[in-house]
């Protein structure tokens, strides 16, 4: 299998299925618990905590585990609408961000809330930090921006967007979801200037179910995600996912050892693909995306789905666009303004550190071989 998929979740690491493998089978206490399994649990928990919020540049009081990046983005937009309830019911977002951020901002429009749904001036799908600003209004409880797009890559300006709302309208919060951008795009929390930081363990090599939420302490009382018995602080009560929080340590551990080489690599990886996809007719890039592991390109006048189905059937794997659209048009393509023919052919590759050259030979010859023998698209 060839699989150029990273941007829909990745490989996990043996380390990374040893760390579960043992939390599941030896290690395996309650961390609630008062006899010592369950203490020495609540201890490890902690210093997990730790590894992730050093990694996230933030202190390990701020981090709260969630199960996933979708769970993190209502948690904090949510929250933020709570937070600032005596300031106004407008929030500011993008029309490129995730599902996870786009359907909760429709069910807080049902609640009464404004959004305003920022898009792109063009194809190249980038939105700037006067685009954001210049919708915030006195009354615009929250910002929410991603760092990363996770289907064309377009990296966006959060610390800028928070230098500007700082000046403009210092009470808005902002939330960035940065399940993308996190050990792939340089950031800390620290200095990004975001009040809320949604990231995802299965992006970067830990099992499915585990994210965390960053909280800034600007946010002086917020909103619980779940009452219960006091656990994450008391804002997100339940028993705590050991194995997955141990794995998610793990994989954060790993990744940031070698996330500078890392990067070179998938810079590298993405410009050898440009190169070689480039050189088959009909095939061109979409948006301006300078992500180094998410490569979006159009086959124009031959459908996505089948391009997907028919190197599927090779056994390489890349995608029509998110893995949440399930097989939808993608709302983020929509945007940039294509000809149908062209909006029709998107395909998205996206690399991981163990991405191969020799993998991204291959896989330009099935798009060339598809668009040699099949049909395309009537104009």
């Amino acid at each position: 299998m060839i699989y150029l998929d990273h941007a829909a979740t990745t490989p996990v690491p043996r380390e990374v299925a040893d760390t579960v493998y043992e939390v599941l089978t030896t290690r395996f206490g309650n961390p609630s618990s008062q006899y010592e399994a369950g203490l020495s649990m609540k201890r490890s928990v902690e210093e997990w905590r730790k590894t992730v919020a050093a990694a996230l540049g933030c202190e390990a009081k701020q981090l709260f585990f969630t199960s996933c990046g979708t769970e993190g983005d209502n948690w904090a937009i949510e929250a933020a609408c709570y937070q600032n309830r005596h300031l106004g019911r407008h929030i500011v977002t993008t029309a490129i961000e995730h599902n996870a951020v786009l359907e909760c901002c429709k069910w807080m429009e049902r609640q009464g809330y404004e959004v305003t749904y920022v898009a792109p001036k063009d194809s190249s799908g980038i939105i700037t930090a006067e685009d954001i600003l210049s919708a915030v209004r006195p009354d615009t409880a929250v910002v929410s921006v991603m760092m990363v797009n996770n289907e064309i890559g377009t990296v966006l300006p959060v610390q800028e967007i928070a230098r500007g709302l700082k000046a403009k309208n210092p009470k808005t919060l902002l939330h960035t979801d940065a399940v993308q951008g996190f050990l792939k795009v340089p950031f800390s929390a620290k200095t990004l200037g975001a009040d809320f930081i949604t990231v995802s363990g299965h992006k970067l090599g830990a099992p499915k179910g585990v994210g965390a939420l960053y909280i800034s302490q600007r946010v002086r009382n917020p909103k619980p995600l779940l009452a219960g018995g006091g656990q994450e602080q008391g804002l997100r009560s339940g028993t705590e996912a050991t194995a997955q929080i141990a794995a998610f340590a793990k994989a954060v551990e790993l990744r940031k050892k070698t996330m500078m080489s890392a990067r070179r690599h998938m810079e590298e990886i993405r410009a050898y693909a440009v190169e070689k996809l480039t050189a088959i007719d009909d095939l061109v890039l979409i948006g301006a995306g300078t992500a180094p592991h998410i490569l979006s390109v159009s086959l124009a006048g031959w459908p996505s789905q089948n391009i997907v189905n028919d190197l599927g059937a090779q056994g390489i794997c890349i995608s029509a666009g998110s893995a949440c659209h399930q097989g939808k048009p993608s709302h983020v393509v929509a945007t940039l303004g294509l000809d149908k023919r062209t909006a029709g052919g998107v395909i998205r590759l996206s690399f991981g550190p163990e991405t191969t050259f020799e993998e991204i030979d291959r896989c330009a010859e099935a798009p060339k071989m598809h668009h040699d023998t099949r049909m395309p698209m009537l104009k």
